[in-house]
């Protein structure tokens, strides 16, 4: 499973301090970046989390509620719960419960953001973007601190990495492969300026 993070930690390669200098803004559909966007009725991944050298592993259960929110429930093997969060539908967040050793206001912001980067929740159109960097295709949406970037190759069609960006190089680096029905196999996350790395490998029902 450590693969999944040395892996993911090669990716700071792309974050060289003027790693957005050259894109241009480009004209297109913003909509086209939701293809990316993973659909969840019920997955579980085994999940290693290393949070500035204090490290968790165990089982990640991600579904899709009645009333369209997704929970996430993070928990060791034996059902030892370290936290379940839920992101509503209109871009609410909720913790459910945390483990008092991880209810921090730093990780838990942390760990919302990684996982909105990923699962591409609360991304508004209205001020996105698309740019081009050579061959790539990247579509930017504004957050309240930073930019989300879906990075595609030169036809959009697929999806080589997500960013979470300041504005001159990426602070997170996220990759998502092996699609399954819009649902990925593997997931790895990649702090850039903290010890701070998630890695995920779907476990098959």
């Amino acid at each position: 499973m450590r693969y999944l993070l040395l892996s993911s930690c090669l990716l700071l390669l792309f974050s060289c301090s003027n790693a957005y200098k050259n894109l241009h803004r480009t004209s297109g559909d913003i909509n086209v970046a939701q293809r990316f966007k993973p659909l969840f009725s019920v997955a579980l991944y085994k999940a290693e989390i290393n949070i500035t050298g204090n490290y968790l592993s165990g089982l990640l259960l991600i579904k899709k509620m009645p009333d369209s929110s997704t929970r996430m429930l993070f928990s060791n093997e034996t059902g030892f719960k370290f936290f379940d969060f839920e992101f509503s539908k209109n871009g609410d967040f909720k913790v459910h419960y945390i483990l008092e050793k991880m209810n921090r206001k730093a990780v838990v912001k942390t760990l919302r953001r990684d996982f909105e980067l990923v699962l591409m929740e609360h991304l508004d159109t209205r001020e996105a973007f698309m740019a081009r960097k050579g061959q790539l295709v990247y579509y930017g949406f504004p957050q309240a601190k930073g930019i989300n970037y879906y990075i595609a190759d030169s036809t959009g069609n697929e999806l080589i990495r997500m960013e979470r960006g300041s504005k001159r190089k990426a602070v997170v680096t996220a990759i998502a492969k092996n699609y399954i029905n819009r649902s990925p196999d593997t997931v790895g996350i990649t702090h850039h300026n903290i010890n701070f790395t998630i890695g995920l490998k779907k476990i098959e029902r």
